[in-house]
C-alpha cells in the first residue's frame, strides 16, 4: 500500500482522505474529513494482508463495536468502522498532539510531577475500559496520544486482541503485541486480563521516568527472554532523587506473577494518586479535563511509637473518675435491694 496513492480517496463515499499522520506495523493513519457530519476525523486503515487472515475481519469488527462504546476523556473515541475495497478501516476522534513515544524521544523523560499526572490519566482511561470488560492487549507509549493540553488519550483498543484470538495460530508460534511492553504470561498463551494491561502500564511508566522501557535487546527473542526472566533495574539507580515509594510501586506492577500486581488499572491509579498526594505533588491546574474517577486520597499520618498505647506508663497515675463511677454503680445497685425484697415478700401470699 502506497500512502501517496490514498490522498483524496473517499472511503465508502463519506470519508475523504487528506494526508498521512503516520504508519505502523499493522495500519496506516490519516487525517480525513467526514463529509456527512462535516468534521475532521482520523482514519486507521489496516494493511490488506490482514484481510486474508481467516476470521480476522469478523473479530476486528466485533472488537471495534466494543471500543465504540467507550466514552472517556482519556480514550480516543471510535466513531465508525467499515470495509472499503476489501480494506478494513476505523474512524476515530482526531486527537491533536504527538504519541508518547515520540514525545519522550524529543523531550526526554518526564519529571516526577508530570509523570505521575500522566500515569494517573492512563490508569483512568484503562480502568474505565476494564470496568466495561474490555482489555486493551497492546498498551505501549506509541498507543498513547499526548495532546497539546497534556491530556493522555489511549488509542488502538481491540486490534491486538483481534489478532491474538486467531484460532489458526498457536501462541507459542505467534505473539501479537509489542515485546517491550508485553506481560510474561501472554507469551505462554495465557488469556489477556486487566493484570496483563497493568504490566504494560508499568513498562510505560518506567519509560516515562527513564526514557526507555525496562527491557530492551537486539532481537525480539532477547527482549522476550528478559520479560520472562529478568528483574527490572530500580529507577532510582539511574534517576537522581527518584522516590523509593514510586520505585517500589512500579517494581510491583512489573512482577512476573500476575497475582503480585494490582488487580486493575483503577487500583494502580488509586495508588499513584495516593502517592502523588503523599509526596506533596498535585495535578496540573491547567488540565481542565483531568479524569474525575479517581478520588483524592492521602496516606494516614504515621503512628509514633512513643504515642502507642502499649508503650505508655500507667504505673504512676490513678483514674479517680473511673473509680467514682464504679462506686456509684455499686451504691445504686445496693439501694434497689430493699425494693426488690419488698416486691418478693408482697407477692408470695398471692402465689399460695
Amino acid at each position: 500500500m502506497v500512502v501517496m496513492d490514498l490522498k483524496d480517496r473517499v472511503l465508502n463515499g463519506r470519508y475523504k482522505v487528506l494526508h498521512s499522520l503516520g504508519q505502523g506495523g499493522m495500519a496506516l493513519v490519516f487525517e480525513a474529513y467526514d463529509q456527512l457530519l462535516e468534521r475532521p476525523v482520523a482514519i486507521k486503515l489496516l494493511r490488506k494482508d490482514y484481510s486474508s487472515i481467516p476470521g480476522f475481519r469478523e473479530r476486528f469488527l466485533q472488537e471495534a463495536r466494543s471500543a465504540a462504546n467507550l466514552t472517556h476523556p482519556n480514550i480516543v473515541t471510535v466513531y465508525d468502522f467499515g470495509i472499503d475495497s476489501d480494506e478494513i478501516y476505523i474512524v476515530m476522534e482526531l486527537a491533536k498532539g504527538s504519541d508518547l513515544k515520540s514525545t519522550i524521544q524529543s523531550d526526554g523523560p518526564f519529571s516526577i510531577r508530570d509523570g505521575l499526572n500522566l500515569g494517573i490519566q492512563i490508569c483512568a482511561g484503562l480502568g474505565y475500559a476494564h470496568r466495561a470488560g474490555i482489555i486493551h492487549c497492546d498498551v505501549k507509549s506509541q498507543n498513547i496520544i499526548l495532546t497539546k493540553d497534556r491530556i493522555a488519550k489511549i488509542t488502538d483498543f481491540g486490534i491486538a486482541r483481534a489478532m491474538s484470538s486467531n484460532p489458526n495460530h498457536k501462541s507459542a508460534d505467534v505473539v501479537w503485541g509489542s515485546p517491550q511492553y508485553m506481560a510474561p504470561e501472554l507469551m505462554a498463551g495465557a488469556i489477556p486480563s486487566p493484570q496483563s494491561d497493568v504490566y504494560s502500564i508499568g513498562s510505560v511508566l518506567y519509560e516515562i521516568f527513564t526514557g526507555n522501557p525496562p527491557f530492551e535487546g537486539d532481537t525480539v527473542d532477547e527482549i522476550l527472554d528478559h520479560q520472562k526472566n529478568t528483574t527490572p533495574k530500580l529507577i532510582r539507580l539511574s534517576v537522581n532523587d527518584f522516590p523509593d515509594e514510586l520505585d517500589q510501586v512500579i517494581l510491583k506492577v512489573l512482577s512476573k506473577e500476575p497475582s503480585m500486581r494490582y488487580r486493575s488499572a483503577d487500583q494502580l491509579g488509586n495508588v499513584l494518586a495516593m502517592l502523588r498526594n503523599h509526596l506533596g505533588i498535585y495535578s496540573d491546574t491547567n488540565q481542565t479535563s483531568q479524569p474525575q474517577s479517581l478520588p483524592k486520597l492521602t496516606f494516614p499520618p504515621p503512628i509514633s511509637y512513643e504515642d502507642s498505647p502499649v508503650n505508655k506508663d500507667y504505673s504512676g497515675s490513678v483514674d479517680w473518675s473511673l473509680i467514682g463511677m464504679e462506686l456509684l454503680c455499686l451504691l445504686m445497685a445496693g439501694g434497689l435491694l430493699p425494693f426488690w425484697l419488698f416486691v418478693i415478700y408482697s407477692i408470695r401470699p398471692l402465689l399460695r
